[in-house]
């Protein structure tokens, strides 16, 4: 495989060094930490002084990037390949089996959890898709930072809330990340909260850009 023409990764890089080019989101950008317990820590709300930028999106004065910042995007747009290219199986049938794109459920990998499976948000979501500990009871899982289950969970949360919002894809993710009765709560619409406010138009962003790569099938 030629990882210059792979889709994910030309996303990855995109997202890392080139402009927004949606009018909704100001910044989108992803920051990490790794504490004591060697488990990494992702937010786009950085209230942990330990955070550092892992992918970020430009403001519009800085349309050209450094060669050298598009070199280091590029070679973190590689690690992550490497490490998101084997969960593709499981996220094809996963999606599937919840009726959903394979390539909304990578989009919300990577905004999620940078294809971390130990990944831990400051608000206790875990794993890939970040699974809230109620949201994996929920769907059955034992083993939360186990792919297979984290995944098939998160993918099926995903397609519940599409049918529960009638195929709103941004209401969907909004509950996604906030909560179904956050977004019941303010009427069927996106909560005003900076986090969820930054979520969904990033995940979007993904989803549509690894859309116009051909990556799904449809389902």
């Amino acid at each position: 495989m030629r990882l210059h023409r792979h889709p994910l990764l030309a996303l990855l890089v995109v997202a890392t060094v080139a402009p927004c080019v949606a009018p909704r989101v100001a910044r989108a950008d992803i920051y990490a930490f790794t504490d004591t317990g060697g488990v990494t820590h992702f937010s786009n709300v950085p209230t942990d002084a330990r955070y550092r930028l892992i992918l970020a999106t430009p403001a519009p004065a800085a349309a050209s990037a450094p060669v050298r910042g598009a070199a280091r995007g590029r070679a973190q747009a590689v690690d992550w390949l490497a490490r998101s290219a084997k969960y593709d199986r499981l996220i094809d049938r996963a999606a599937r089996a919840a009726t959903i794109q394979p390539d909304l459920v990578r989009a919300v990998i990577v905004v999620e959890s940078g294809f971390n499976p130990r990944a831990v948000s400051k608000r206790g979501a875990i794993g890939l898709m970040q699974l809230r500990p109620s949201t994996a009871r929920r769907y059955g899982v034992t083993d939360i930072y186990d792919p297979t289950q984290n995944i098939r969970a998160g993918a099926r949360f995903l397609g519940d809330l599409m049918v529960r919002f009638g195929s709103n894809l941004e209401l969907a993710l909004a509950a996604y990340d906030a909560g179904e009765g956050a977004v019941e709560r303010y009427g069927r619409h996106i909560p005003p909260y900076r986090e969820t406010l930054n979520y969904v138009p990033s995940v979007i962003r993904v989803y549509r850009r690894l859309l116009s790569e051909g990556r799904s099938t449809g389902v």
